[in-house]
């Protein structure tokens, strides 16, 4: 079944992730609409698709042979198109610049389960060939998961205070997919989470570094706990380029029962055993974009409604919300997600 999508916003990964994807899978999605709130961005990618570009997402929307939408952009309208896709009986894919807060997705899934409307949100890492790899590989070869070390390092471009908030967002965002990252490859919802933050030199209230602790049980008394540190920094100015590029750490490290794996993302992988090492080039697998978009078209075309995805998410967000508790408390702090 080939599905109609309209798309609303490009985001920064347009030329490198979804537009690739798409050209990709041209049996399974046609794009037949696109808008922008810059209305010649729309034109372009519309001419690029052979689509036709709207003025207006809700006009777009009210296409009846319209059969999804892929927000892939925060823009003015905020979390809006989302809302009217509910309104319009749209199936959602959610771009991971969006911003969620706990609320707004609270809301929205409730919005999401009264219209039945197929919903998955952008969580990229899960879908990386390297990702997936090293799941089977915790199955068959390296046991259970012990030690995580999950980084990411972003740049710090200026010090003017809209592009600091905006970093702030960013940075936000970050971590919710290295938490949810985390959590997946776990496999379950940690027990308590403690953090740590420093200001930067422009102000107190953003941040720099963080790092969280997240605690699958209790590793002062259970020998079977498991314990993910996660750390996330923007301290390196842009015009540092050597500084950027120098050593970057392993975006997630993993220590097992039996082995341990280092993940750069997205597709290289190398694990050590007592065999030894071994190193996995993943390059001809299927790509993120690609990965996600299937997925996608299977929660859609699917008769089964699947709100796991929107759950999740909602976990992550909720887990960093307590993770900002614990640093005002500077203490650990229980999770009681419901």
């Amino acid at each position: 079944m080939k599905l109609r999508i309209g798309v609303i916003g490009q985001g920064r990964d347009w030329q490198s992730r979804y537009l690739p994807a798409l050209r990709s899978m041209r049996e399974r999605f046609q794009v037949v609409g696109i808008y922008n709130s810059v209305h010649a961005l729309a034109e372009n990618c519309a001419r690029e698709l052979d689509a036709l570009a709207y003025t207006s997402f809700r006009e777009m929307m009210e296409n009846p042979s319209l059969d999804a939408v892929m927000v892939l952009e925060d823009d003015w309208y905020q979390l809006m198109p989302l809302l009217a896709a509910c309104d319009y009986g749209k199936a959602i894919f959610c771009g991971a610049e969006i911003d969620l807060t706990s609320s707004a997705a609270a809301d929205l899934k409730g919005r999401i389960q009264s219209s039945g409307v197929a919903f998955m949100t952008e969580l990229s890492r899960r879908f990386a060939p390297a990702t997936l790899r090293l799941k089977e590989l915790i199955a068959t070869r390296l046991g259970r998961p012990r030690l995580l070390f999950c980084h990411r390092r972003l740049t710090c471009e200026n010090k003017d205070i809209r592009h600091a908030r905006s970093l702030e967002a960013r940075s936000q965002r970050e971590l919710v997919e290295l938490i949810d990252w985390c959590n997946y490859i776990v496999g379950q919802t940690p027990d308590w989470v403690q953090a740590i933050r420093h200001a930067s030199r422009e102000s107190v209230s953003t941040a720099d570094y963080q790092i969280f602790s997240l605690g699958f049980g209790s590793p002062e008394q259970d020998s079977k706990a498991i314990l993910a540190q996660i750390s996330c920094g923007a301290y390196i100015p842009e015009v540092w380029h050597e500084a950027i590029t120098y050593r970057p750490p392993a975006a997630i490290q993993v220590c097992c029962e039996k082995g341990l794996a280092f993940v750069d993302l997205p597709s290289t992988l190398v694990w050590f055993d007592d065999a030894g090492r071994h190193q996995e080039a993943l390059d001809t697998e299927l790509s993120v974009g690609q990965q996600m978009f299937s997925q996608f078209h299977r929660a859609v075309t699917s008769l089964v409604c699947n709100s796991s995805d929107l759950e999740d998410a909602c976990t992550a967000l909720a887990i960093l919300d307590l993770a900002k508790k614990s640093m005002g408390a500077q203490a650990r702090v229980p999770l009681q997600i419901q």
